[in-house]
């Protein structure tokens, strides 16, 4: 999954509009302006279209976090400038706040079976020998899953 997908889908699946992209990019004390967020909404096809930065989406994701669990007290985290699936999901976990039990009811949720342990291999440090990279399968049916549990009523893939 290229960065901007990943953006167009979480703005889709929390029906988030583009003043609220801004103020998240803001939360992570990034300034963007519609003009960006409209370009890096855009299908790869679409004239007008800009690629976003791995350190754009590391940025929109600690401003998530900081949206849906408050700022942490102190210094705020930098963002990363290489993002991979198993941090951006990892930065989606934190966000929501979700517990394995949870997000394996949400892939449940998208027919997408996965244990206990092969979850807990994406979380892991990537020296560690239980690491597991994750996959843009596996980050899509979650995107997917949550998208069916916070809006069942949307049958929009996009």
């Amino acid at each position: 999954m290229t960065t901007n997908d990943i953006l167009r889908r979480i703005r889709y699946v929390f029906d988030l509009k583009n003043s609220a992209l801004i103020e998240v990019f803001a939360l992570a004390d990034l300034t963007v302006s519609q003009a960006q967020v409209t370009a890096w909404l855009k299908k790869e096809e679409d004239e007008g279209f800009v690629p976003l930065a791995d350190s754009e989406l590391a940025a929109f994701l600690n401003g998530f976090i900081a949206l849906k669990r408050g700022k942490r007290e102190g210094e705020q985290p930098k963002a990363e400038t290489k993002l991979t699936n198993n941090m951006v999901f990892q930065k989606l976990r934190i966000a929501l706040n979700l517990q394995a039990e949870e997000i394996l009811a949400i892939m449940q949720g998208v027919d997408f079976r996965l244990s206990k342990h092969e979850l807990s291999a994406f979380f892991r440090k990537p020296e560690h020998k239980n690491y597991r990279e994750c996959q843009n399968q596996i980050l899509r049916n979650f995107l997917m899953g949550l998208q069916r549990q916070l809006r069942p009523n949307d049958q929009n893939t996009d």
